[in-house]
Parts: structure tokens; sequence; C-alpha cells
């Protein structure tokens, strides 16, 4: 028998708590989902329960196959509840948005996303799918203590390395995994260097100008040194399994813009440690003759931000400043010439990147462009507005669903690599 999930709503107090005889529902755009067993999985570990005010939850009426809107509590008349939803785990893509109406006073949400999430038994579950298995940000990994005696040790060993008390701030301010992973010796070593963007992207994570919600994180205000990246990196290098270093964090602008920077601090670690390690960079590819010369230094990947293969939606999001959608192809081509290793971080979104036609559009652009991996990642933004804010410039149609979307792509590309993180070098080959 395939249970439904119970829905999950809140109080005005965040207490969240279950409604008996209805399901929870997600949607995807216009379409809505009841949850049920089959479709879901265990909350992952790691993952958070999102409150979200100004709205009202979207339930579905088991016994009377309806879909309602819940303004109260219908076993507590008077009590008004809220919708719940799932900021999922890294790892995992979100297959429904938590279903919900907003009210007239509803402000924009922050940048989280917000998976559909329900009930059953004695755990929570949610619509979402593991797309990579890898431990990299199980927090559970990360003891906080373990952090801050390797940040002690890092003080000693480099002590006027501006790059690595700047990361100080990103693992024990901002609880950064890849900040944290830095001083642990594990997995990927950010390497924020660009103060400065070339996009506008209204989800951007270190700098809202202008808008009614706030970043979540504080971008950095300096450009390290050449010399700084590479004794950071080159340690990292050192003293890791399996390392990669990446420029290109949440806490900066776009890297190509500090190229001047960067390109001697590669030049710097390949001298170093030769062929040890990865060095990858996190980019929106706008400006290939720079990304030209990185290459030249030592870049082994690069990893592409996009929203969207289709240059209307993608300039919709990224709303760049002084380069083109054109360019952006321009430099994923000149890495697969080089023989690089190319990502698309695919910022997906249910309601959206699953309809036929951004389908139809990412098939095409695989044929195109053959990138080595698809790192589908969930996109950190207020669903409702995005939903409108696409529509004005693409027609599409109904939601196929995420798992469609995934199956469709598999197929058609079957060595195409799927995960959510930056990999090394050991596995840029199936």
């Amino acid at each position: 028998m395939n249970r439904y999930v119970q829905a999950l709503v809140s109080n005005n107090q965040g207490e969240f708590f279950e409604l008996e005889g209805y399901a929870a529902v997600g949607m995807a755009g216009s379409v809505l989902v009841p949850l049920v067993e089959s479709e879901t999985i265990s909350m992952p570990e790691g993952s958070e329960h999102l409150f979200l005010p100004d709205r009202s939850p979207v339930v579905y009426d088991i016994r009377g196959d309806r879909f309602e809107v819940l303004a109260e509590n219908p076993y507590r008349p008077g009590e008004t509840i809220f919708p719940v939803a799932a900021f999922n785990a890294p790892g995992y893509v979100i297959r429904l948005v938590s279903a919900y109406v907003e009210q007239p006073s509803a402000v924009h949400l922050p940048l989280f996303s917000y998976g559909a999430v329900g009930w059953l038994g004695e755990t929570c579950r949610v619509a979402a799918i593991q797309v990579d298995a890898e431990r990299r940000q199980d927090l559970r990994l990360m003891p906080i203590e373990k952090v801050r005696a390797g940040v002690r040790r890092f003080r000693g060993l480099m002590p006027d390395n501006r790059l690595c008390a700047h990361l100080e701030t990103c693992a024990l301010v901002y609880g950064c995994p890849a900040a944290k992973n830095f001083f642990l010796h594990r997995y990927e070593g950010p390497l924020p260097t660009s103060t400065a963007c070339n996009a506008r992207c209204r989800g951007c994570l270190s700098l809202q100008e202008g808008s009614d919600f706030s970043s979540t994180q504080q971008r950095i205000t300096f450009v390290p040194t050449p010399e700084e990246i590479a004794q950071v990196a080159t340690h990292h290098i050192r003293n890791t399994k399996r390392p990669v270093v990446s420029f290109g964090q949440g806490c900066e602008g776009e890297p190509l813009l500090a190229a001047d920077a960067i390109e001697p601090a590669i030049r710097l670690i390949r001298r170093a440690v030769v062929e040890a390690g990865t060095v990858n960079l996190n980019t929106n590819a706008s400006l290939p003759a720079r990304l030209g010369k990185l290459f030249d230094a030592g870049l082994d990947s690069i990893r592409v931000s996009m929203n969207s293969v289709r240059q209307a939606a993608y300039d919709t999001y990224f709303r760049p400043k002084g380069y083109k959608f054109a360019d952006v192809l321009e430099s994923i081509d000149l890495a697969l010439q080089r023989d690089k290793f190319v990502s698309i971080n695919y910022l997906n979104i249910p309601g959206f990147s699953d309809t036929p036609e951004e389908i139809e559009a990412l098939i095409s652009f695989l044929k195109a462009h053959p990138v080595q991996m698809i790192q589908w990642r969930n996109l950190n933004f207020d669903p409702i507005r995005y939903w409108h804010i696409m529509g004005r410039v693409c027609k599409d149609g109904s939601s196929l669903g995420v798992e469609r979307l995934l199956d469709r792509v598999r197929s058609s590309f079957p060595d195409l690599l799927f995960g959510y993180f930056n990999p090394p070098k050991e596995r840029f080959r199936p």
C-alpha cells in the first residue's frame, strides 16, 4: 500500500506538527502533487526545516479527495498555521517545492530552496533525489572542536596570510562546510579571491543591492596576493587525500575578474606541487581570453554556473554586465578543446527546469557542448517569484517531473557524470 505522507505545518511559535487526515503537498509551477511514501525519502541527515511566514499551506484532504488551502488548524479553530519546507542536505535535489499560497503581505523568501516535506510514522519524509553520496559536507564529520583546533594550528602556520584569516570567518561565523573542510584537511579547499562581479544574479549569496532580502554572507573585501593564495593551496594539496582547491566561492564575486592574481598563483602552485592536486575554477565563464590564460598556467577544471541553457532565461537570472551568453558557450568550448574537465553547475527548480522546453534545450545543449558532468544544485530562491520572473520570458508547459528530467539526461548521455561536488582529477572519467 502506497501510504500518504502527512501534512506538516507550523504554528506562530514555530512549533511543527502533523495534521491527521491531510497529506503533505508539493508543487512544481501550477502542478500540485500529494506526497506518498514511494516517491519520498527519509529526510537526509543535515537537512533543516524552514518556517514560511505570510503564507498558508496547501494540503490534500485524503477523505474528501481534494486540495485545500488551510489558513487555520482544522482541529483548533482560530490557530493560524503556516507551511513548513525542507532545506535538504547537500547531495540531494528536490523533486517538488513545499506547496503554499502567499498572503497579500508576503515578502520575498530568503535565499534557500524550499523542498516539500511531510511526516510518516516516526520520521520526516522529503520529495528529493540523491545525486551525490559523497560525505564531503556531512556536518557530522566536521566537529566544531576539531575545526577550532585546525584554525589554531593554521594561525601558527600562516600568521600573516589574510586569505587564511578570511577562511577562519567563513568556517566559524558562517559555518561554511568548504572552509571547515580546509581546516580539517578534507576534500576541497576554497580559494576566494574576487571582490567584484560582472553579473547581478538574482540569488547572489554575497551581495544584494536594491532587493528586499539580504545576502547570506559577506563578500571578501580584498584580493589576496598570489603568494597568499599559493600558500593556502599548496598546503591543502600536500596534506589532503585526493585534494581539490577551488577559486569561485559563495563569499566572492566572479574569479575571472581577479585573473591577474589567480594566474600567477596557479603558476606558483604548479611550481610547488607540479601535477599533484586538482586546481578548479567555479565561474560564470564570461571571459574566454582570461580563462585561456588560466588554462595555460595549469588550471585543471571549471564548473560553469547556469540556471538555464536558454539565453532569455539565463540573462533574466544572471543579468550579465559586459558579457554575453555566447561568451559562456565560447568558454565551455575552449575548455573542451583544451581537454579540460567541464562541469555545469545546474541551478534547477521544479516547475521550470523540468518543463518540456527546458529539458529539450538541455538535451540540445549537451549534444552541442559535450561537458563531462552536471552538478545538480537546488536553486536558492523564492520559488513562486522565480516562476513569475521566468514566465515573463519563457512560455513553458507544465512540469514533467525532476525524476523524468534526470532519467532523460542519463539515458541520452550515459557517460555524463551526475553529482553535486567538484571531483578530483582521479574521478574525471566515468
